[in-house]
């Protein structure tokens, strides 16, 4: 029988190009998610049966247990960006994780992947970052030759990062953005699951993985090269660290008197983050000792950001009908 890798968070943004690329290596993959009948969708990656959403619960010991039954590895793609009911940084990405290695080494399971991110760092003023760090710790704590990949931002057809601000460019004339000159060194989606399943496989050694794109770019100078792929010209306008923090605070306001219903634009905790630079260390392992040739940003930006053009699909051949003599 081939053998089997449970993927918690598998039907997320990362998780389900996990899942594609462990099916296409032979594996069965159960995909561990809170709602099983919103991640359907990747049945299909496999053949007949060898693909299966289950339900899953990764702050519950005895339902992180259960669905790992039977497994020769485990991955987990689990992580918020905000905080949401009991989904807070330290339950999800702290906890669930150290639960995640505690339990698999329980049942003799050898190999165990995270994803975390760059900038993970238990000193940090960030939540986020100091809940990722702990995560590290609490794998590494119960599984020393666990591989971990931090990645820095991640692109690609289901992001929420272009496909958030190219939508936002659609309402105005300005396109505002915290933290402009904040560097970010994004990397492929499909790259960061080829790593993952390098380590699933055993062709990588465990330890920290820093994921990068081939090129460093500040937050302004990407939306700069989104706006040049949507085909739309707007004033990109830096929001200083204090307005922008008086915003998070405004939102949050509004989530609290809107009982939830209203989600914040940004949070306090995401300003924090945006002050730091958020590339690959000089002295980290990179894609370089995995032997993956990072995919380049603008490579992949117009096979999915075109429906934000003015037209659409339709936009190259309105262009190129400008050019057509009566």
């Amino acid at each position: 029988m081939s053998k089997l890798v449970t993927i918690y968070g598998g039907s997320g943004f990362v998780g389900r190009y996990v899942a594609r690329r462990m099916a296409k290596e032979g594996w069965r993959v159960r995909v561990a998610v809170r709602n099983p009948n919103e991640a359907i969708f990747v049945k299909p990656y496999g053949v007949v049966g060898q693909v299966e959403p289950v339900l899953c619960n990764i702050r519950d010991d005895a339902s992180v247990a259960s669905v790992m039954q039977g497994a020769d590895a485990v991955v987990n793609c689990v992580g918020i960006l905000a905080e949401s009911g009991k989904n807070k940084f330290d339950a999800v990405q702290h906890e669930g994780a150290e639960r995640i290695a505690r339990l698999a080494a329980k049942a003799g399971i050898e190999r165990m992947v995270l994803v975390s991110a760059i900038g993970a760092d238990e000193k940090s003023d960030s939540q986020y970052a100091v809940s990722k760090a702990l995560g590290e710790q609490g794998v590494l704590a119960h599984m020393p030759n666990a591989m971990i990949v931090r990645p820095s931002i991640v692109f690609g057809p289901e992001d929420e990062f272009f496909n958030r601000f190219a939508a936002m460019s659609r309402m105005g004339p300005i396109l505002p953005v915290v933290g402009a000159a904040t560097k970010f060194q994004p990397v492929y989606v499909d790259d960061v699951a080829q790593a993952v399943v390098l380590g699933v496989l055993g062709k990588a050694s465990g330890g920290v993985y820093e994921l990068g794109g081939p090129e460093v770019h500040t937050f302004k100078d990407l939306m700069g090269e989104m706006l040049s792929v949507i085909r739309r010209r707007k004033l990109v306008v830096n929001i200083p660290f204090p307005v922008a923090n008086v915003m998070a605070f405004s939102f949050s306001v509004a989530k609290v008197l809107s009982l939830g219903l209203v989600a914040p634009a940004i949070t306090a905790d995401q300003v924090r983050n945006l002050r730091r630079d958020n590339v690959v260390s000089d002295d980290a392992k990179t894609f370089a000792d995995l032997g993956i040739a990072p995919t380049a940003l603008e490579s992949v930006l117009p096979e999915y950001l075109w429906r934000f053009r003015p037209s659409g699909q339709y936009d190259a051949i309105k262009e190129s009908a400008k050019n057509l003599k009566a």
